[in-house]
This record gives C-alpha cells, structure tokens and sequence, in this order.
C-alpha cells in the first residue's frame, strides 16, 4: 500500500489557523511558526487540492469559495485533536504538572502575569468566552476559569473571591469641575450631555460595560462613539493617565494609577454596579493544590469579597 499521496495533517491545521487570523503572520504567531514554513504548508495544500484556497491582498488572506467549503469540512475535526494532544500532553507530564486557566486578559494582566515566571508548575493562560471558558473547563481542556458569571453545570463548583465595580473615570487632565457641578444640582440630563462632549476610550469590539453603565444611569444606550479605540482596558488605564479622557471601567484596574493621582474616579452612579468575580473548577481535580496557589495570588491583589455590601446588579 503506497502512502506518499496521503495529505499532512499540518497543512490542514496551517490552513486553520490562516483562515482564523487573516493573515501569514498571525498563523506563524499562533502556530509558533515561520512565516516561511506557513507559506510552505499552504502551497502544498493548495498543490494537493488542485484549488486556490486564498486571494492574497497587501493585508489579508481572503478565503475563496473552495477555501471556505475546507474550512467548513475541516475545522471541528482539527478543534478536536489539538483538544486531544493538549489533554494528552498534560496527562503525561507527572514530574511537573501543567494546568489550564480560563480568564479575561485584563485580569490576567493585573494578577498573574507578574508571578507567571515564579510558579512552580506550568501554566496555560487561555482567553475565553464566558460560555466557552465552562464548556472547556467541563471537557478538561480548562482547570480553573475566572468569570463573574455562574453556569449551571452540576460538575462545576464555583467560589467568590472578590467584587467590581464598573465606573466611571478620568485621565489626569481632564476638567471635570462641571460635571461634578451638575451631579450636585441633581441634573442627570445636563450631566448625560456633559459627558457625550468629551473625549471617550473604549475597547475593541467590548463595549458591554459602557453600554451597562450608561443604561443603568440614565435609562439610555449611549448615542455617541467612542474617539479612541485600543486592544485592551489596561491600554485605557495606561492612555488615560497621561491624558484627558473618560472610560468606564472596572475599578480593580484603575487602583493603582489613582493613588498615584493620574486617574481619578468621576462617578460611581447610582445605582452603583457590581460584579461578584468567582472561582469555577471541576469538583473533582487533581490539581487542587496548584490551583490553591492560583487563588491566593488573586486574594491578595483583589478586594476580599463582601457579600453584604453594595446591592449587586445582575447582568
């Protein structure tokens, strides 16, 4: 029996990973990868196929029709397997355990990263979805997830550590003097108007707590856009303590630039909303003690949770 007709499995999963990033140099990235070695497995694909997969452009790989019918055949299947080989992985490395984390990179950021090198085990940070983050942790692709939302799965047991609360504030420079007068006065409608005058940070593709804030408060979706968009809330944090602006955010990210007075709190709202952060792992790990040590580096950087003081706000 003759092999040498057979497809590589790694074209196939080069494939993928151009078609979910856009571009050579995303799938190299994620793939930890050559740009060259992408090019490569891509021709070969295209070779055994007899197909042209992508229109290539100066900046994106544009799937063709043949490329989008590959995709559709092929994308569960290849999910699959890197599932496989990463639980595999896992299962065999008994000297030094590896455990999966599930959370937002802005969390990540604020607490882990900064101990990531001193752990005494390996670490996978994942950046998930609320819904996929419980269905992996489920499946065992996820150890531990941080989420402030519950599911309902009987397998997964939760704790809350901690609480935000999702405001309003503003770089250093910004002149706040008059919306500070109106909220004296009472005058949420001028204060509302106040505020669609400046200068707004948002986040790319997240706008859900601005959209929350600005509803809760005021009984309205906000009708402005925001000026400036960036990657992540820790790009506001670090954009608005060298200029003028508003965002709103969580407060436990903007901790650390008000004490040192380049931001500074504008509005809490009334009501004030809050999230309850929790802690979601399977009842049954065998990573119990590795995810302890996970747990204590948020307790120590996050507010101890409280349940009995602020109301808190459903989502």
């Amino acid at each position: 029996m003759m092999y040498k007709d057979m497809v590589n499995l790694e074209w196939y999963r080069t494939f993928k990973a151009i078609y979910e990033t856009g571009t050579l140099t995303g799938a190299a990235q994620a793939l930890y990868a050559s740009q060259p070695g992408v090019s490569l497995h891509l021709g070969s694909l295209e070779a055994y196929t007899g197909y042209k997969l992508f229109d290539r452009s100066s900046r994106r790989m544009v799937p063709t029709e043949r490329g989008k019918v590959l995709y559709n055949h092929i994308k569960e299947a290849i999910t699959k397997l890197e599932d496989a080989e990463q639980c595999f992985r896992k299962s065999t490395e008994k000297d030094k355990p590896t455990i999966s984390i599930g959370m937002c990179m802005e969390t990540f950021q604020y607490t882990v990263e900064p101990y990531i090198s001193s752990l005494p085990f390996d670490v996978i940070i994942k950046f998930v979805e609320y819904k996929d983050a419980l269905n992996d942790l489920d499946k065992g692709i996820l150890d531990l997830v941080v989420s402030s939302r519950k599911g309902s799965d009987k397998n997964i047991e939760y704790r809350a550590f901690s609480k935000e609360k999702i405001v309003l504030v503003a770089g250093r420079d910004t002149d706040t003097d008059g919306f500070e007068a109106l909220l004296e006065e009472g005058d949420l409608n001028r204060a509302r108007d106040w505020l669609k005058q400046q200068t707004w940070y948002g986040t790319t593709g997240d706008m859900e707590q601005l959209r929350r804030f600005w509803n809760v408060n005021f009984n309205k979706h906000p009708d402005f856009k925001c000026n400036y968009i960036v990657p992540n809330k820790t790009s506001i944090v670090r954009c608005l303590s060298r200029a003028k602006g508003l965002a709103v955010l969580p407060d436990f990210l903007c901790l650390g630039e008000m004490e040192k007075g380049n931001i500074k709190l504008l509005w809490e709202g009334e009501p004030v909303i809050e999230n309850t952060l929790y802690f979601a792992m399977r009842k049954k790990t065998i990573y119990a003690e590795e995810i302890k040590c996970i747990e204590d580096i948020f307790e120590e950087k996050m507010p101890a949770y409280q349940p009995e003081e602020a109301k808190v706000i459903s989502k």
